[in-house]
C-alpha cells in the first residue's frame, strides 16, 4: 500500500519541481522515476582535444563546444536519498559518494551530459545504474571526508586514482547567462548508449544551480590519463545542495 506520506513526496511539489521557469524546454510528459539529492559538488574542467573526444562519442551526438573548445570534467559529490518513486530511502543503498568523468553533447536541440565513468562504493548502485540506465558505473573505493569546510574526496579503482581537497568560498556567485559556468551546469538531460548500440536520453529536473567559487588542491588524478587534455579551466565551481528527479530513459535511436 502507498502511504499518504509517500504520495506527498511523489507529488508535483517535490522540491525539484517547484520552479521550472528556468528550463530550456518543457518538462517531459509522464511521471518522474527516481529522486535523489546531490551534496557538496565540485565541477573541475579541462580542455580536451576535439578529435580525441569525437572518437569516443557516438556519431549521432554532436560535441557541445564553448568558445570553440571541447571540455571534460571531473565532478565529485555526495549522493543522498536515492530512491524510486513511492519507495522509501534505505540508508545502506541510498547514500554514497560518487566521482564522475563527463563531457558535453547535444542532440535535437537538447544539450546534455555524456558520462565516461561514474565511480561509487555501492555495489547495488553500480548494478542498478548499469542495468536500468545503461550508465558506465564502476564499483570501487570512493570516500568523502568533510572537516572545517574542506571536502576531501578519494577514489581508487584499478589503476585510476583521484585525491583532492576543495573548499568553497563563502557566498553564492551569480554567473551570466552566456558564461562558461552556466553553460557547463544548466543541463537537463543525459545521454547514454546500451550494449546493443541504442542511444537513450534521460531527462532530469532540478532548480537552477546555486553556485559558488572554490579552491582546490588536487594531489592525485589519473582519471584523465587516457584522454588528451590541456589546461584546467580557471573556474572551479562548488554547489552545496540540489534536489533532483529523473525521468525514465527514452530510446531515441
Amino acid at each position: 500500500m502507498i502511504s499518504n506520506r509517500d504520495r506527498s513526496i511523489d507529488s508535483q511539489m517535490h522540491p525539484a519541481l517547484t520552479n521550472t521557469h528556468h528550463r530550456p524546454w518543457p518538462l517531459p510528459n509522464g511521471s518522474w522515476l527516481l529522486r535523489q539529492q546531490w551534496l557538496n559538488l565540485a565541477f573541475i574542467h579541462w580542455e580536451i582535444d576535439y578529435q580525441d573526444l569525437r572518437q569516443r562519442i557516438p556519431e549521432s551526438l554532436e560535441i557541445d563546444l564553448f568558445d570553440g573548445k571541447a571540455w571534460i570534467a571531473i565532478v565529485p559529490f555526495d549522493m543522498k536519498g536515492v530512491s524510486l518513486r513511492y519507495f522509501p530511502t534505505i540508508s545502506a543503498i541510498s547514500n554514497f559518494p560518487e566521482i564522475n568523468v563527463r563531457t558535453y553533447v547535444i542532440r535535437d536541440g537538447k544539450p546534455g551530459v555524456w558520462f565516461f565513468s561514474l565511480d561509487v562504493p555501492s555495489r547495488f548502485a553500480d548494478w542498478a545504474a548499469r542495468t536500468f540506465f545503461n550508465l558506465p558505473y564502476r564499483h570501487g573505493d570512493v570516500k568523502i571526508e568533510a572537516k572545517e569546510g574542506v571536502f576531501h574526496y578519494t577514489s581508487q579503482i584499478g589503476e585510476d586514482r583521484f585525491d583532492a581537497r576543495y573548499r568553497p568560498e563563502p557566498s553564492d556567485t551569480a554567473f551570466g547567462k552566456n558564461s562558461f559556468e552556466e553553460w557547463c551546469t544548466e543541463r537537463y538531460c543525459l545521454y547514454c548508449q546500451s550494449n546493443k548500440g541504442h542511444l537513450y536520453r534521460t531527462e532530469v529536473q532540478h532548480r537552477k544551480w546555486p553556485l559558488q567559487n572554490a579552491e582546490i588542491d588536487i594531489r592525485k588524478n589519473s582519471l584523465l590519463d587516457r584522454f588528451q587534455v590541456g589546461e584546467r579551466h580557471p573556474s572551479l565551481l562548488y554547489s552545496e545542495s540540489i534536489d533532483v528527479v529523473a525521468y525514465p530513459p527514452e530510446r531515441i535511436i
